[in-house]
């Protein structure tokens, strides 16, 4: 689980509101009897009443106070009620809005519905009758809250404030990644190296955007033969291949009005990239072995490791397709480049795997914090949280040291040099010797640890201490004793 988002805090996403009886409920009229009936009627079945007489006086209790619903008469002196309507639903877009008048017509009724009105009755008002379309709407209330309070509960795990990370290269990342999530564009390119966290960023332009209500839909592209991948991407009709005994809907289509994330996106077949990028382009689909067009609205973010341009240059992949995808291209930096957000990962980290082991790992030695901090980390935040997870499950003491960390993988890996060969070439002797020596006085004599530093074995580094004659240097006694 990569680029690493804190855990939500307990009750995020609670909404706290009671019962329908302590709804907050606004009449206006300009009928001293109807509003005192209303009241009189409504507070008796336990409702908290409020009233007005204008229509400036109705806003302005709508901007004061939390007003669950407003009975609106549709005839007022200094307005009328389908204007009030508008200025309401601006001010409060969730309070829902009953119009009332003694002018009934298809036509006021219609344009009052279609201005966001929950509903519309007819003057004289059946006080019963109204009782009961007033618990309905306050229903209706409670039901959209609690839609509200379950998306906000499913967003904030995968809140932008909450990925760790401080460094410059972060701070610059997550900047970008909130302009985009709100963004209207249909298509997203994440790259970034493998165990960066672009499944996470997916997730996170899903929730964090206005399409956070529909489905976040997620396949890897390598995972599937092309046959597959399309059928699941696509959907097929009943007898289009010869498993196919029922017609089945694709992820396009069971994600409309949401997001799908299609990991490792270079690895698709050139077949399947030009039925893509017809996708994208028309918003339309057939299923494999259909004739007909089906249109769908949903959010392409695409990922992938690979360096896409030089798969387009070596024709493993459409030009047209990359540059359609990479309307607004996303990268995420390496945790080599975020520095000073490896202690911060740390401490997430081994904080998580504590408790999920019920460990009593209360932190890192500052040895093993540097050693952690210098090493090169070529699977990213992923190896770092595996490394943490091993180290933490295996822990005997409640403080982790450089000797919990001796299975990392050595930090020299292919096509990514440690240093350059000097053009006049270097004395390879002097210079392991030199290695050699910094790593025993970093450990103050540590053998162990001086080992962990270089990627050895401890008999490795002891062989070493014999070829080149060298001592292990004396450790440092505190307050120079």
């Amino acid at each position: 689980m990569p680029l690493v988002f804190r855990a939500a805090a307990p009750g995020v996403g609670h909404d706290p509101t009671s019962n329908m009886s302590q709804a907050q409920i606004l009449v206006v009229d300009d009928e001293k009897l109807i509003r005192w009936a209303l009241t009189e009627h409504l507070g008796e079945a336990g409702y908290q009443i409020a009233d007005a007489e204008t229509g400036r006086e109705a806003l302005t209790r709508v901007d004061e106070g939390d007003v669950d619903l407003v009975l609106l008469d549709y005839r007022l002196p200094d307005t009328d009620g389908l204007s009030l309507l508008a200025k309401i639903k601006v001010a409060s877009p969730d309070t829902l809005v009953i119009l009332m008048t003694g002018y009934s017509s298809v036509e006021a009724a219609v344009e009052a519905m279609r201005q966001g009105a929950y509903d519309y009755v007819n003057k004289p008002l059946n006080l019963e009758e109204m009782q009961l379309l007033v618990e309905k709407a306050l229903e209706t209330t409670e039901l959209r809250r609690a839609v509200k309070a379950l998306r906000a509960s499913e967003s904030a795990p995968y809140s932008f404030d909450r990925i760790i990370g401080d460094s410059t290269a972060m701070r610059a990342a997550k900047q970008f990644l909130v302009k985009v999530a709100r963004s209207p564009a249909s298509t997203i390119l994440v790259t970034g190296e493998s165990g960066t966290g672009k499944d996470l960023v997916a997730k996170a332009l899903h929730y964090q955007s206005d399409r956070c209500g529909g489905p976040f839909m997620n396949i890897t592209c390598s995972a599937l033969q092309e046959s597959l991948l399309e059928s699941e991407l696509f959907g097929h009709e009943r007898g289009a291949f010869t498993d196919a005994k029922l017609q089945k809907k694709g992820l396009l289509e069971l994600a409309a009005g949401g997001t799908v994330f299609l990991d490792e996106i270079g690895e698709m077949t050139p077949a399947l990239q030009a039925k893509l990028l017809r996708f994208l382009e028309e918003k339309t689909f057939k299923r494999v072995g259909g004739s007909r067009d089906i249109v769908v609205d949903v959010r392409i973010v695409a990922a992938t490791n690979r360096d896409l341009e030089g798969a387009v240059r070596d024709g493993a992949f459409r030009e047209d397709l990359y540059y359609r995808l990479r309307v607004l291209p996303v990268t995420l930096p390496p945790l080599r480049d975020r520095g000073g957000d490896i202690p911060k990962l740390v401490a997430y980290f081994v904080d998580v795997f504590s408790r999920e082991f019920r460990k009593d790992v209360k932190g890192i030695s500052p040895a093993a914090l540097s050693y952690l901090d210098q090493y090169h980390w070529p699977g990213n935040v992923r190896e770092l949280k595996n490394a943490l997870e091993r180290a933490v499950l295996l822990a005997d003491s409640d403080v982790l040291g450089t000797d919990d960390f001796m299975m990392l993988s050595p930090r020299a890996t292919a096509g990514d040099r440690a240093l350059d060969l000097p053009v006049d070439g270097l004395n390879f002797e002097e210079l392991e010797r030199d290695l050699v020596e910094q790593a025993l006085h970093r450990t103050d004599g540590n053998q162990t640890r001086a080992a962990a530093l270089l990627g050895m074995s401890r008999d490795q580094i002891r062989y070493r201490m014999e070829k080149f004659s060298l001592d292990a240097p004396r450790p440092r006694r505190a307050n120079g004793a």
